[in-house]
């Protein structure tokens, strides 16, 4: 019973953690459940997609992080932009 509790709270702060990076809260929680321990120092470990560099579809216009190689709205394959906007922690920050 206490291992299950104690499986709970490290999902629930692995989650949070993954949230407040910008990625899923259910994901992170689930691998917090499953390797209690380790997953939540990966998680404080995992980078944070909202300081990663944007670059706008030249298709639609969305904005899609630098890494990706497809937008995800229209399917277009993008190429290595000439510029690259701001990452989403900057802009918040003005």
């Amino acid at each position: 019973m206490i291992y299950l509790l104690l499986c709970a709270w490290f999902g629930l702060a692995t989650g949070l953690i993954g949230r407040v990076r910008g990625s899923s809260f259910f994901i992170w929680f689930a691998i917090g459940v499953v390797v209690p321990v380790i997953g939540l120092a990966i998680a404080l470990l995992y980078r944070s997609d909202r300081d990663e560099v944007r670059r706008q579809c030249p298709t639609c216009g969305k904005l899609v992080k630098l890494h990706d190689q497809m937008c995800m709205r229209c399917g277009t394959d993008l190429d290595f932009p000439d510029f690259a906007v701001e990452p989403e922690s900057a802009a918040a920050q003005r």
